[in-house]
Protein backbone atom coordinates (compact mmCIF):
# COMPACT_ATOMS: atom_id res chain seq x y z
CA UNK A 1 0.00 0.00 0.00
CA UNK A 2 1.40 3.23 -0.39
CA UNK A 3 2.88 5.40 2.41
CA UNK A 4 0.75 8.42 3.80
CA UNK A 5 2.00 11.92 5.00
CA UNK A 6 0.82 13.95 8.05
CA UNK A 7 3.07 16.96 8.26
CA UNK A 8 6.30 15.73 8.06
CA UNK A 9 5.24 12.11 9.57
CA UNK A 10 5.85 9.23 7.22
CA UNK A 11 3.90 6.07 7.91
CA UNK A 12 3.76 2.89 6.15
CA UNK A 13 0.50 3.04 5.47
CA UNK A 14 -2.92 5.11 6.22
CA UNK A 15 -3.90 2.71 8.36
CA UNK A 16 -0.56 3.14 10.45
CA UNK A 17 -0.83 6.72 10.81
CA UNK A 18 -4.78 6.34 11.87
CA UNK A 19 -2.98 4.43 14.54
CA UNK A 20 -0.53 7.23 15.51
CA UNK A 21 -3.76 9.81 15.53
CA UNK A 22 -5.73 7.21 18.16
CA UNK A 23 -2.87 6.87 20.36
CA UNK A 24 -3.14 10.68 21.45
CA UNK A 25 -6.61 10.54 21.48
CA UNK A 26 -6.66 7.36 23.93
CA UNK A 27 -3.73 8.65 25.71
CA UNK A 28 -5.95 11.91 27.28
CA UNK A 29 -9.04 11.29 29.68
CA UNK A 30 -12.37 13.15 27.96
CA UNK A 31 -11.98 17.24 28.83
CA UNK A 32 -8.45 16.96 28.83
CA UNK A 33 -6.23 19.46 27.19
CA UNK A 34 -3.38 17.45 24.63
CA UNK A 35 -0.49 18.75 26.43
CA UNK A 36 2.96 17.23 25.04
CA UNK A 37 3.94 19.53 22.75
CA UNK A 38 4.54 16.41 19.45
CA UNK A 39 1.20 15.26 19.91
CA UNK A 40 -0.55 19.12 19.94
CA UNK A 41 2.27 19.43 16.29
CA UNK A 42 0.54 16.29 15.03
CA UNK A 43 -2.56 17.60 15.82
CA UNK A 44 -1.71 20.74 13.91
CA UNK A 45 -0.84 19.34 10.79
CA UNK A 46 -3.70 16.88 11.18
CA UNK A 47 -6.01 19.44 11.09
CA UNK A 48 -4.45 21.23 8.09
CA UNK A 49 -5.68 18.15 6.04
CA UNK A 50 -9.12 18.79 6.90
CA UNK A 51 -11.52 20.27 3.97
CA UNK A 52 -12.44 22.98 6.25
CA UNK A 53 -9.14 23.48 7.77
CA UNK A 54 -9.42 27.32 7.41
CA UNK A 55 -13.21 27.30 9.03
CA UNK A 56 -11.78 25.48 12.19
CA UNK A 57 -9.00 27.43 12.92
CA UNK A 58 -10.89 30.29 12.35
CA UNK A 59 -8.70 32.81 14.35
CA UNK A 60 -6.31 30.48 15.67
CA UNK A 61 -5.32 27.43 17.40
CA UNK A 62 -4.54 27.78 21.31
CA UNK A 63 -4.46 23.99 22.00
CA UNK A 64 -6.52 20.73 21.35
CA UNK A 65 -8.91 19.14 24.15
CA UNK A 66 -10.34 15.80 24.17
CA UNK A 67 -14.39 15.83 23.28
CA UNK A 68 -16.72 13.63 24.81
CA UNK A 69 -18.63 11.30 22.17
CA UNK A 70 -21.32 13.18 20.10
CA UNK A 71 -22.46 10.42 17.38
CA UNK A 72 -21.40 7.20 18.85
CA UNK A 73 -19.41 5.20 22.09
CA UNK A 74 -16.45 7.05 21.02
CA UNK A 75 -14.25 10.52 22.27
CA UNK A 76 -12.97 13.01 19.46
CA UNK A 77 -10.75 15.83 19.09
CA UNK A 78 -11.95 19.54 20.05
CA UNK A 79 -9.95 22.82 18.77
CA UNK A 80 -9.98 25.34 21.59
CA UNK A 81 -9.44 28.50 19.26
CA UNK A 82 -7.52 31.61 20.30
CA UNK A 83 -10.42 33.72 20.85
CA UNK A 84 -11.92 30.67 23.81
CA UNK A 85 -14.35 29.48 21.52
CA UNK A 86 -14.56 25.56 20.75
CA UNK A 87 -14.82 23.81 17.71
CA UNK A 88 -15.19 19.28 17.54
CA UNK A 89 -13.09 17.62 14.36
CA UNK A 90 -13.24 14.63 12.62
CA UNK A 91 -9.74 13.51 12.35
CA UNK A 92 -11.20 10.51 9.90
CA UNK A 93 -12.37 13.46 8.02
CA UNK A 94 -8.82 14.37 8.16
CA UNK A 95 -7.07 11.14 6.86
CA UNK A 96 -9.28 11.58 3.51
CA UNK A 97 -7.32 11.86 0.08
CA UNK A 98 -6.44 15.63 -0.26
CA UNK A 99 -7.98 17.22 -2.61
CA UNK A 100 -5.97 19.12 -5.75
CA UNK A 101 -6.08 22.69 -4.79
CA UNK A 102 -4.86 21.04 -1.12
CA UNK A 103 -1.72 18.88 -2.91
CA UNK A 104 -1.32 22.00 -5.25
CA UNK A 105 -0.54 24.63 -2.59
CA UNK A 106 1.44 21.63 -0.85
CA UNK A 107 3.52 21.83 -3.97
CA UNK A 108 3.68 25.60 -3.93
CA UNK A 109 5.41 25.89 -0.58
CA UNK A 110 7.73 23.17 -1.71
CA UNK A 111 8.62 25.31 -4.44
CA UNK A 112 9.79 28.58 -2.90
CA UNK A 113 10.94 26.86 0.25
CA UNK A 114 14.37 27.96 -0.55
CA UNK A 115 12.83 31.80 -0.30
CA UNK A 116 11.38 31.17 3.48
CA UNK A 117 15.23 29.56 4.11
CA UNK A 118 17.31 32.51 2.97
CA UNK A 119 14.83 34.76 4.77
CA UNK A 120 15.56 32.88 8.22
CA UNK A 121 19.23 32.45 6.99
CA UNK A 122 19.68 35.86 6.51
CA UNK A 123 17.71 36.75 9.89
CA UNK A 124 20.50 34.93 11.63
CA UNK A 125 23.48 35.96 10.11
CA UNK A 126 22.08 39.94 10.66
CA UNK A 127 21.82 38.47 14.59
CA UNK A 128 18.20 39.83 14.22
CA UNK A 129 16.24 36.28 15.49
CA UNK A 130 13.33 38.27 17.40
CA UNK A 131 9.75 37.74 17.03
CA UNK A 132 8.17 40.60 14.73
CA UNK A 133 5.60 40.32 17.10
CA UNK A 134 6.57 40.27 20.57
CA UNK A 135 10.30 41.68 20.42
CA UNK A 136 11.43 38.66 22.62
CA UNK A 137 14.39 36.81 21.64
CA UNK A 138 14.16 33.87 19.67
CA UNK A 139 16.48 30.33 19.24
CA UNK A 140 16.94 29.02 16.37
CA UNK A 141 15.21 26.21 16.97
CA UNK A 142 12.00 27.91 17.96
CA UNK A 143 11.68 30.13 15.37
CA UNK A 144 9.06 29.82 12.55
CA UNK A 145 8.91 31.94 9.42
CA UNK A 146 5.55 33.67 9.27
CA UNK A 147 3.42 36.02 6.61
CA UNK A 148 1.35 37.82 9.45
CA UNK A 149 2.60 41.07 8.61
CA UNK A 150 1.07 41.03 4.58
CA UNK A 151 -0.98 38.78 2.87
CA UNK A 152 -1.47 35.00 4.02
CA UNK A 153 0.16 31.81 1.50
CA UNK A 154 -2.98 30.95 0.66
CA UNK A 155 -3.84 34.48 -0.85
CA UNK A 156 -0.93 34.71 -2.67
CA UNK A 157 -1.45 31.28 -3.60
CA UNK A 158 -4.96 31.83 -4.94
CA UNK A 159 -4.39 35.33 -6.44
CA UNK A 160 -1.98 33.32 -8.60
CA UNK A 161 -4.07 30.36 -9.39
CA UNK A 162 -6.71 33.05 -10.68
CA UNK A 163 -3.96 34.62 -13.05
CA UNK A 164 -3.12 31.28 -14.85
CA UNK A 165 -6.69 29.67 -15.25
CA UNK A 166 -7.38 27.92 -11.53
CA UNK A 167 -5.94 24.75 -9.34
CA UNK A 168 -6.21 22.47 -12.53
CA UNK A 169 -4.06 24.30 -14.78
CA UNK A 170 -1.34 23.85 -12.50
CA UNK A 171 -0.14 20.43 -13.60
CA UNK A 172 2.09 18.44 -11.04
CA UNK A 173 4.58 16.09 -11.82
CA UNK A 174 4.38 12.53 -10.12
CA UNK A 175 6.30 12.03 -7.14
CA UNK A 176 7.29 9.68 -4.08
CA UNK A 177 8.06 12.65 -1.55
CA UNK A 178 6.22 13.51 1.09
CA UNK A 179 2.72 13.88 -1.28
CA UNK A 180 4.81 16.42 -3.17
CA UNK A 181 5.70 16.54 -6.62
CA UNK A 182 7.01 19.85 -8.47
CA UNK A 183 5.77 22.17 -11.17
CA UNK A 184 5.42 20.02 -14.74
CA UNK A 185 6.22 23.54 -16.33
CA UNK A 186 9.01 24.81 -15.12
CA UNK A 187 8.40 28.37 -16.59
CA UNK A 188 5.17 28.18 -14.58
CA UNK A 189 7.48 27.38 -11.08
CA UNK A 190 9.57 30.22 -12.21
CA UNK A 191 6.56 32.93 -12.85
CA UNK A 192 5.32 31.31 -9.48
CA UNK A 193 8.17 31.97 -7.75
CA UNK A 194 8.60 35.80 -8.65
CA UNK A 195 4.92 36.38 -7.47
CA UNK A 196 5.14 35.05 -4.36
CA UNK A 197 8.37 37.33 -3.87
CA UNK A 198 6.30 39.86 -5.04
CA UNK A 199 3.65 40.14 -2.37
CA UNK A 200 5.35 38.30 0.72
CA UNK A 201 5.68 39.94 3.67
CA UNK A 202 7.95 37.75 5.57
CA UNK A 203 8.36 37.89 9.63
CA UNK A 204 9.81 35.75 12.01
CA UNK A 205 7.73 34.33 15.14
CA UNK A 206 8.28 32.08 17.83
CA UNK A 207 6.66 28.60 17.12
CA UNK A 208 4.18 29.15 19.58
CA UNK A 209 2.89 32.56 18.36
CA UNK A 210 2.84 31.54 14.83
CA UNK A 211 0.91 28.37 16.11
CA UNK A 212 -1.49 30.66 17.36
CA UNK A 213 -2.28 32.80 14.12
CA UNK A 214 -4.80 32.38 11.85
CA UNK A 215 -3.94 30.04 8.41
CA UNK A 216 -5.38 32.62 6.23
Amino acid sequence: MAEFWIGHRRYRTKGEAREAVREVLYRYTVGSIVDEEEDHLLLLDLLDMHHEADDKIGPGVEAFAIAPPQRGPYPGFEVIRTDGSRIDFSYQTCLKPPTYRQQVLNVMRDEVKSATNAYFESRKAAGSLISDQSGTQLESTNTAVSYFRGPSFVDIAEEFAETVGGWEAIEMTPSTEPGLGRFKDRDLADRWFSHHQERAVLGLLSKKENQRRPRR
